[in-house]
This record gives structure tokens, C-alpha cells and sequence, in this order.
């Protein structure tokens, strides 16, 4: 199956002061898809959680929402154009939420023949009181928390950026641009791609150019930037078709790569998972595998030598999360990897088909593609242990032919948040 990237649409720093229930950015406070909450439910009742609300105006694309206090952003193509969506939380009444403000931020990403995506996949950047949005055609803007634009860009045509196309789609533009930029300190990470530099650093506030990493030249894949500190040495984490790479972060220059050969011949969707010195990627099919990689510092030279490579956890999109010392997701199966080791600990096919996965409170929280159904895990290392089960009560009516229930999961101030295109589900998973 081709593209189905959209889910994804990606260690220390970057946007790390939010408080513990909010959900600031992609795959979380940390950018790792673990959730800080506690006094969660853990078991649900038949039927799954309360519905608190539902929103049908979230437009089409699979862009995950963003949750600080009481709003929530989420991107979505409404039409010809592409919107950065702020709901107020606080109004939540009688099943339905309302809009506190849209922005704009430019035209709905389509192509002919395109049955699979339309719209923006990148999630929301919230830190302080600016937000950060990506659509699909490269339009990034900043909007504040009052819904004023602050300053936009065009990825291609300002910034030279391209996207690898294996998989399909328009020249230097593949599926889009699906990537979340990541806050650190006074600049916007973001990975642009092509011959400027895959990665550029923009001033927040201005959105001036500080550097561009000029040594690493790869087309932009589908993954998120990922800061990391290795040897005392702070700096980003970048996943291309082309392999790994580690860019300075006063500079952009390039520290370290770790190159495939041959490289990646498919969509390169799953953001790298950092811990302890080593990274964890994870790539389904086309020269796909999951690896293991320590990068070490020698005095002023990077070392990256690879612990293992196998076939136990090839995740295509839905991410995968590091709990304790196991990976979990779905490769062939639902799957608990032994991190270090990359050996199985357990498989589990049976149960709940491919999908999306987020950690909060001791469980996972596994979100199937193809009917849009929920399921509450233990995260251990012992099995699989099902500890509840239900099904959004609603589908889309405007997800494209081919597409899926893409977007992951979100867990912040004790609701769960699921999307499927539109549709804005949200549930009531505190305990009570």
C-alpha cells in the first residue's frame, strides 16, 4: 500500500515548559507520544468513555489537534483552502464545542488522481502565545493566540523546499509537507528540504532565516526534526530516504550522518525515537527495516555505529512509543520490542488491526485505521492485556477513497482526542 504517510503527520529541548496536561506540539510535551497525564481511567466501561463533545468542522487532512488550557488547534481543509482551526474548550456544552477563531493558511492540498490525502497533516506548534502551522503546499504561518498573523512563508517557493515524491505525487512535492516544526528557544525548526538545506532554523518572531544546514541537502521526508543532546552537544535529529543525519543547533552544521545503501524506496513517515545515546527508525517496505543506531562523541568527531537492524517492528505510519525499556506498535502485529536488543518480547495480530499508538498512564492508547476503533492496552512487556474497546460512533463522509483512519491519538487534560478528517471526537478519560 502506497503513501498512507498522513498519520504522521514528528531526548531534551524544544518546547519542553508546557505543563504536565497539555499537549503542546506532536507527539507531545516531549515529542515522543508519551503523555504526562495521570488518574486516568484504566479500564473503560462498554461502550468506551463519555463523549464530552463532537466537532464536524475540522475539514479534511489528518493533522493531529494540540491541546494548551482551553483551546485546541487543529489544521483542516475546508474547500480551496486550508485553516488553522482554535476551538474554545471552555464552551464545550451539550455534546458540541465552539470556534474561537480560523486563520487562513493557504490552499487545500489535492492533485489530480490523488485518492488517498487532501488537505494538511502537519500538526499545530503552540509555544508561549504564538501558534505555527504547516499546510500541505509548504504555507507556514504564525498566528497568535487572538487568531492575528504574525508572519507566513512559503516552503518552495521562499525557501527552495522540496519533499521526495517516491510513493507519488507532484515533483518535489510528493505528498506534502507533513513534517511539524519543533520550538527551540528563539527559532523554528523545520525541515524544508532540497538544495538549501533539508533543515532551516527561522526566528519565531520574524520568520527571518537564521541558518540553513547547507552540508545536508536531502529532499525533506514525511518525519518530524527531533532535538537531541549527544556528547554535550546539542543539536537536531533529522530521518531522510537518505538515512540519519545530526545538525548542530547554534549553526546548522552538519555533526554526523548514518547513510543507507541503498537508501529508502518508499515514504519515509516515523519520526526516530532518541534515548540514552541510541536512535530507534523504523521504515515499513522499500529497503525498510527497524534499526538501532549509538552516536557516540571522540573529542570533536561524531561516531554512529549501528546495534542492530532487523525486521521485528517495520511501522509504515502510526509511529511507535518507548515505554520503560520496549518499543510498542504495529509491524507485522502489534508489537513490544526490547529496545536495546531489538528482540521480540511479544506479537499480537489478533486483536486490533494496524493503526496509530500514544502512551498515557500505564496504557496505550491503539487507534485502528480501517474502522476507526479504540483500544485501552497495559503497557507491559509480559503480553498483550486489553483493558477496553470501542468504535467512533460517526465515520467521515469526506475522506478521500483510498484513505484511512491516519491521524493518532491525543491524550491532554484527561480527555482523548480522535479525528477522522472532519470529525473531532472527544472523550472523557479521567477516573472518577
Amino acid at each position: 500500500m502506497r503513501a498512507i504517510l498522513f498519520a504522521i503527520l514528528t531526548a531534551t529541548g524544544g518546547a519542553l515548559a508546557a505543563p504536565a496536561s497539555d499537549w503542546p506540539q506532536y507527539r507531545g510535551p516531549n515529542r515522543d507520544d508519551v503523555s504526562l497525564e495521570t488518574g486516568l481511567l484504566k479500564e473503560w466501561p462498554k461502550g468506551g468513555p463519555a463523549v464530552r463533545w463532537t466537532y464536524e468542522g475540522a475539514g479534511v487532512g489528518y493533522s493531529p489537534p494540540s491541546v494548551v488550557g482551553e483551546r485546541l488547534y487543529v489544521t483542516g481543509g475546508r474547500e480551496d483552502k486550508e485553516f488553522l482551526i482554535a476551538l474554545d474548550l471552555k464552551s464545550a456544552k451539550d455534546g458540541a464545542v465552539k470556534e474561537a477563531w480560523v486563520a487562513e493558511i493557504g490552499p487545500t492540498f489535492r492533485w489530480k488522481g490523488n485518492s488517498w490525502s487532501a488537505g494538511p497533516s502537519a500538526a499545530p506548534t503552540v509555544e508561549g502565545e504564538l501558534i505555527f502551522a504547516l499546510g500541505g503546499n509548504g504555507d507556514l504561518v504564525c498566528v497568535d493566540t487572538a487568531g492575528k498573523e504574525k508572519w507566513r512563508t512559503n516552503l518552495p517557493k521562499d525557501l527552495g523546499g522540496q519533499v521526495n515524491p517516491i510513493g507519488g505525487g507532484p515533483k518535489n512535492l510528493g505528498w506534502g509537507f507533513t513534517g511539524s516544526p519543533l520550538v527551540d528557544g528563539d527559532n523554528l525548526i523545520v525541515a524544508v528540504g532540497g538544495p538549501k538545506g533539508t533543515l532551516a532554523a527561522i526566528d519565531k518572531k520574524t520568520g527571518r532565516v537564521a541558518w540553513r544546514s547547507t552540508e545536508l541537502t536531502d529532499q525533506a521526508a514525511y518525519t518530524s526534526p527531533m532535538p537531541a543532546n549527544f556528547g554535550s552537544v546539542k543539536q537536531y535529529v533529522v530521518l531522510t530516504n537518505q538515512g540519519l543525519a545530526g545538525i548542530a543547533a547554534k549553526d546548522g552544521k552538519l555533526l554526523w550522518s548514518h547513510r543507507r545503501k541503498p537508501p529508502y524506496g518508499t515514504e519515509v513517515i516515523n519520526t526516530p525515537v532518541i534515548h540514552d545515546a541510541h536512535i530507534f527508525t523504523t521504515v515499513a517496505a522499500g529497503n525498510g527495516d527497524c534499526e538501532l543506531v549509538k552516536v557516540e562523541k571522540d573529542g570533536d568527531v561524531f561516531n554512529v555505529s549501528r546495534v542492530y537492524s532487523n525486521k521485528n517492528l517495520m511501522n509504515h505510519h502510526g509511529n511507535v512509543v518507548l515505554v520503560g525499556k520496549h518499543v510498542y506498535g504495529y509491524g507485522s502485529g502489534w508489537t513490544c520490542l526490547d529496545f536495546k536488543s531489538g528482540e521480540v518480547a511479544w506479537s499480537e495480530r489478533q486483536k486490533v488491526p494496524s493503526g496509530a499508538v500514544t502512551f498515557a498512564d500505564g496504557h496505550l492508547y491503539c487507534y485502528a485505521e480501517n474502522d476507526g476503533s479504540a483500544a485501552l492496552v497495559e503497557a507491559s512487556p509480559t503480553g498483550w492485556k486489553e483493558t477496553g474497546r470501542f468504535k467512533l460512533p460517526k465515520a467521515s463522509k469526506q475522506r478521500q477513497p483510498q484513505g484511512k483512519v491516519w491521524t493518532p491519538p491525543v491524550v491532554a487534560n484527561g480527555q482523548l482526542f480522535l479525528r477522522d478528517q472532519e470529525l473531532l471526537f472527544c472523550f472523557d478519560v479521567r477516573a472518577k
